[in-house]
């Protein structure tokens, strides 16, 4: 379904320490509507809630547009407009070696009509209620275009845990040449959600805050350099090409590898960039790329979201993750979505 396209230029802004782009340059992006109102974003709550989160237990890795073939290059990615840098915000205090809280699980209901979930990550935000992922973990590209189902977002998951609550999704922003043209330079999405809830008692839910409040932030780089090393941080599931099954998707994974520019065979994508990173494709969808990653903190800047793996080798296991360069049109739709206010919903 077509949505309200909004065109934005982009201009000067300050959020805590920020720098950001000043050149003027357009952009199109689409406010994707999730749960609107107060009702409905408590009957999707309690639809992930009820019965002890039987519905959460019972998702499964989302397996659509997983894999794809690719060739690593050697050239170099060029910026298209100034350098910008949104600061994290550092999260509780969580024991030594602990993962970052700021990571967790998209969960929603597939094309299929059954729960599925993806990797996501909060943010820096005004409002401390952003959450990022890969934009086909939001957007159906099974079906015209329109977001997925039910559509929500816990952060810490971790083998059935849900320690800082559920955030129902209240409204979306996309880029329009994924929306309308499925750009796959395009396929990330910054979802804004409501304050946590949990249940208290049966049908009782309960508000327990802001999410980046509750769980910290990560930040955010635009038009940078191919990064030496980033931090890969998701929940992979699925099995590599040979069958071997690593990862069993219930708590959070991390990797450490290089960034590079490549090709892609599978898909329309004009400039990809990609880790290496073993993790395997259903589940990890989502898995946000963190340069600059503090143990100390559990904080780092996102400079990408994976949204396909490949096996660039050909020996049968996966390699590389893919990701869309964080470029200034990006930055527009992360602009777009980081004042967006949502509210409580108990």
């Amino acid at each position: 379904m077509r949505r309200a396209l909004v065109a934005l230029g982009i201009g000067l802004s300050v959020l805590g320490s920020a720098v950001v782009p000043g050149a003027a340059q357009a952009a199109s992006v689409w406010g994707e509507p999730l749960a609107q109102t107060t009702a409905e974003a408590q009957e999707v709550a309690k639809f992930w809630l009820d019965d002890g989160g039987a519905n959460l237990r019972n998702a499964t890795p989302y397996a659509v547009q997983t894999m794809a073939g690719g060739e690593r290059l050697t050239t170099d990615i060029v910026p298209d407009g100034p350098p910008a840098s949104i600061p994290p915000l550092e999260g509780p205090a969580l024991p030594e070696g602990a993962a970052p809280a700021a990571s967790g699980r998209v969960f929603f209901i597939g094309s299929d009509g059954e729960p599925h979930w993806c990797t996501g990550a909060v943010v820096n935000s005004q409002y401390r209620n952003l959450v990022a992922t890969a934009g086909h973990c939001l957007l159906d590209i099974e079906a015209p275009m329109g977001s997925l189902d039910k559509w929500v977002f816990v952060p810490g998951y971790s083998d059935g845990e849900i320690p800082f609550g559920l955030y129902v999704g209240k409204r979306a922003a996309v880029p329009y040449d994924f929306e309308d043209l499925r750009d796959f330079d395009r396929d990330y999405a910054f979802a804004n959600v409501y304050s946590g809830v949990v249940l208290s008692s049966p049908d009782v839910l309960s508000n327990v805050g802001r999410l980046a409040d509750n769980v910290g932030a990560q930040g955010i780089t635009i038009n940078q350099p191919l990064a030496p090393t980033v931090d890969v941080f998701g929940y992979p599931a699925g099995p590599h090409p040979d069958g071997s099954l690593p990862y069993t998707g219930e708590t959070l994974e991390r990797s450490t590898g290089s960034t590079f520019a490549m090709n892609t065979t599978l898909f329309r994508a004009g400039r990809p960039i990609g880790a290496n990173s073993p993790f395997t494709a259903e589940g990890s969808l989502g898995s946000s790329w963190l340069t600059g990653y503090a143990s100390d903190s559990r904080t780092g800047h996102l400079n990408g979201i994976t949204v396909s793996v490949s096996d660039t080798d050909g020996d049968n296991r996966y390699d590389t993750g893919i990701s869309p360069y964080f470029d200034s049109e990006l930055y527009m739709v992360y602009r777009n979505a980081a004042s967006f206010w949502t509210g409580v919903i108990a």
